[in-house]
């Protein structure tokens, strides 16, 4: 019988026992570097050295804005008017209230009037019970502003849900009101003899950022070296440290993006995160509700996004906004239905051609381009009690509630410490086994080490061109 290989090692082979028996592949399946998707909305701002670690900047608001208030206010009656004095905005002049109608009106009825500086009641009158739906009723308003003496009394009608906007002081006359009694009611309007009326006041507001210090560090021997299989070890790990860098300044932008949206919708007309289920579902109108919001407060429809490693190249993209969605909300964006009844979701490919795209984008819906974030992070068991139909994601028998992230162009900027944008953000040490690491702790020298370290900073410069809407997800 000729001489056979067999099925070594269960099987020695005629000649005898085979110490190779496998095949290295020297090139290693190298995990694919997880984009940067958040990033490349920043601007950058460099923090120079020996400043400390804050950056303060001021930010000027406009005479007719909301937030714009001072104690420097005279109305056309020559009246000054308090900071601490609040003027509420009633949305309609027909309200509807799921609490006690008697309660929200002795609240409504709890403030000033304008010019006598007494209470005046008659403006809000009570509905019978049912009158606005099974377990609502109907207030009717017979105004739509109303002047309170503080914060406190403006803040309980603001907990009673009645969908009212609140105005602090009288610096800005109208502020950013769009009701045509309101303007027309506070208009500068001047008598022959003049007089001290209509002054006005002007406010800004300090914005901060401050910067933190991150780093992690790997240590190995002198043998993990020499005896890998792997011959190019060390230039894996380097690499995967980069990577494991980027990745966490990645998620600690989106956190802080998150967090500090100035524009937060709850799906399916939800008070609270924690009643949340699995029919509170994004809609069409949940979207176009958001744009809106976003255009009052003069978002720009075009979004600046940074293209290349150096953070230096940018690309506008025209009539557009992004909105960031993890992988779980693509059946629930691709069932969507627009006002009438049709697709609301068209896919990349069938408008990719005619400009610039984003990295992961999928698609539009409206005015928006989604963007799939893989990591994309969610409330994991914030809704409601799970009901067991098993049609949206949930953990702990509680449902998950995922953000869809709009961020607007200019609405925050990451802090750099001695980069320019062009020179590498993260400081990496490495020192090999040897004459350098020997010590009495390790007199051999048979221990290395590789570290790395960067600073992170975010400064939020415009609240309200971040939104959220917060949605549960189909599986």
């Amino acid at each position: 019988m000729s001489r056979q290989f067999n099925a070594p090692p269960s099987t020695p082979s005629d000649v005898g026992s085979q110490i190779v028996n496998e095949f290295y592949q020297k090139q290693a399946l190298i995990e694919a570097r997880k984009e940067q998707y958040f990033t490349q909305l920043a601007d950058v701002t460099s923090m120079p050295k020996n400043m400390g670690k804050t950056i303060k900047r001021y930010h000027y608001l406009p005479m007719l804005d909301l937030g714009n208030t001072s104690d420097q206010g005279i109305d056309a009656a020559g009246v000054s008017i308090l900071t601490t004095e609040r003027f509420v905005t009633f949305p309609n002049p027909l309200i509807v209230v799921n609490a006690s109608a008697a309660a929200a009106v002795t609240a409504i009825h709890d403030n000033i009037n304008s010019a006598t500086k007494t209470q005046e009641t008659g403006i809000a009158v009570a509905g019978a019970a049912d009158s606005g739906g099974p377990g609502y009723a109907l207030i009717s308003m017979t105004k739509n502003v109303i002047r309170y003496l503080n914060a406190a009394k403006a803040t309980t009608l603001t907990n009673l849900n009645l969908g009212v906007t609140v105005q602090e002081g009288y610096a800005n006359m109208y502020g950013s009101s769009k009701d045509i009694g309101t303007i027309n009611g506070k208009m500068p309007v001047l008598s022959e003899n003049g007089g001290r009326v209509n002054r006005v006041g002007f406010k800004r507001k300090e914005l901060t950022g401050t910067l933190e210090k991150f780093g992690f560090f790997d240590e190995y021997t002198q043998e993990s070296l020499d005896f890998d299989t792997d011959a190019e070890l060390m230039q894996h790990i380097n690499r995967e440290m980069i990577n494991g860098a980027n990745e966490i300044t990645e998620d600690a932008l989106q956190i802080d993006l998150v967090t500090q949206a100035g524009d937060v919708f709850l799906a399916g007309g939800e008070v609270t995160t924690a009643t949340m289920n699995s029919a509170d579902l994004v809609t069409y109108g949940d979207l176009m509700r958001l744009s809106i919001r976003l255009d009052n407060a003069r978002t720009p429809k075009h979004t600046k996004v940074i293209t290349g490693t150096r953070m230096v190249d940018t690309r506008v993209l025209p009539a557009a906004r992004v909105l960031y969605i993890g992988s779980e909300l693509l059946p629930t964006i691709k069932a969507m239905k627009d006002l009438h009844n049709s697709p609301a979701f068209i896919s990349v490919e069938k408008y990719a051609a005619g400009g610039t795209t984003l990295v992961g984008e999928v698609g539009a819906i409206d005015q928006w381009r989604i963007v799939v974030v893989p990591e994309m992070m969610k409330w994991a068991g914030a809704g409601a009690i799970a009901t067991g139909d098993a049609i949206a994601y949930e953990t702990n028998n509680r449902y998950d509630i995922f953000p869809m992230l709009a961020v607007g162009s200019e609405a925050f900027t990451t802090i750099g410490f001695q980069t320019d944008g062009k020179t590498v953000k993260f400081k990496i040490t490495h020192k090999a086994p040897g004459e350098a690491t020997a010590d009495r702790n390790d007199p051999y020298g048979e221990t290395g080490f590789m570290s790395i370290k960067w600073y992170y900073g975010f400064m939020l410069l415009r609240s309200e061109r971040i939104g959220v809407i917060k949605t549960a997800a189909l599986l």
